[in-house]
């Protein structure tokens, strides 16, 4: 069995959840990773307690301030990834949009397939793996994508059902918006950069919501519901269900990323690695399967408008510190995963490196 069929008009797919409603005891061939790519035969996943949880209200806290903003700092010089308590978000919303991520899911297959698309410019769009038109292997995954900021332009567009994803998700895609925007003034800070750097453009910028389903797998050791990656942007923040997502660490370990009731993650993208001239890194990442327990995230991916270049910040080069990236627009990723096999192995962010 294939997971994509063409048809004269559109594509059809078999998604993940449908080939675990079959109950097929195998993964279809189209699923197999290449034995190199496989998580059982990548670097050992280590145990997840060097992870930094960092508790955003001792910010707040002058005496305790300093040694936070520490912690973020080597976090994004060494993974680019941390994970965030007591950010102001309610455990409610979060739950809210979760249950809302969950009803779409379990919507029948013909209700979703009217946001079926090909195209990965597409405003709104549902599918399974990543781009199934280029990809020579599937990944466990299905997924709804859509722009959420401003909110107000785009939410019309969403589903209209289940009844409440666009007052459960509209709620969660707000709250996000605001976090972003004080956590990218926090990064700026500790960058050496005025805290209102790009503040216009951030204002303006993309936020796309990509809500993630990764149904039970009957052979997790031989595929994933993700590849290694780094996002395209200046920040993710994820919220996940349950363990499955995995975070590359400075020596190319896997650490597995636990759930902490209340948390939110935050990965550092590409637009944030080129900024900052190579002193922040964009977080590698990947999301594994499971036999026993459907996985659910929700990724909020923030970014520069769609044609917005954007290069290393001016501050911080001098003449021992040139800039070692090229410029690059939202758009300029759209445009290379659209034509390129994410497994073949170059990262998007290594085309921009001067001296790679």
């Amino acid at each position: 069995m294939q997971g994509v069929v063409k048809s004269s008009n559109t594509s059809k797919l078999v998604s993940a959840m449908t080939l675990t409603k079959l109950g097929l005891t195998h993964v279809p061939q189209r699923y197999v990773l290449p034995s190199s790519q496989r998580p059982n035969l990548d670097h050992i996943v280590h145990s997840s307690t060097s992870l930094p949880i960092i508790d955003l209200s001792n910010l707040q806290n002058p005496s305790l301030r300093s040694h936070t903003l520490d912690e973020i700092q080597m976090a994004c010089k060494e993974v680019g990834f941390f994970q965030v308590i007591n950010h102001g978000i309610p455990l409610s919303v979060m739950n809210d949009a979760l249950d809302a991520t969950t009803e779409f899911f379990n919507l029948p297959m013909e209700e979703k397939m009217v946001y079926l698309s090909d195209n990965v410019h597409e405003l709104i769009r549902y599918g399974t793996s990543l781009n199934h038109v280029r990809d020579e292997c599937y990944f466990w995954r299905d997924f709804i994508k859509h722009y959420s900021h401003p909110i107000s332009d785009w939410i019309h567009l969403w589903p209209s059902n289940p009844p409440t994803y666009k007052e459960k998700m509209g709620s969660y895609a707000k709250v996000v918006q605001v976090l972003q925007k004080q956590l990218m003034k926090v990064l700026l800070e500790i960058l050496g950069l005025n805290p209102n750097y790009l503040q216009n453009e951030i204002e303006k910028g993309s936020q796309v919501l990509v809500a993630n389903c990764y149904p039970e797998c009957p052979e997790p050791d031989i595929t994933l519901g993700m590849p290694p990656h780094s996002d395209y942007g200046s920040i993710t923040i994820l919220l996940q269900s349950s363990p499955g997502l995995q975070v590359m660490d400075y020596n190319k370990n896997w650490l597995s990323v636990p759930v902490v009731e209340g948390a939110l993650i935050v990965q550092l993208g590409d637009q944030m690695e080129v900024m900052s001239n190579g002193k922040y890194k964009s977080a590698m990442h990947r999301a594994t399967v499971n036999s026993h327990k459907k996985r659910l995230s929700i990724a909020s991916l923030h970014s520069l408008a769609l044609e917005k270049k954007i290069g290393p910040a001016e501050n911080l080069l001098d003449k021992e510190h040139p800039a070692s990236y090229k410029e690059f627009s939202f758009k300029d990723y759209l445009d290379y995963i659209s034509n390129n096999y994410i497994l073949k192995g170059e990262r998007f962010i290594d085309t921009l490196k001067k001296n790679p």
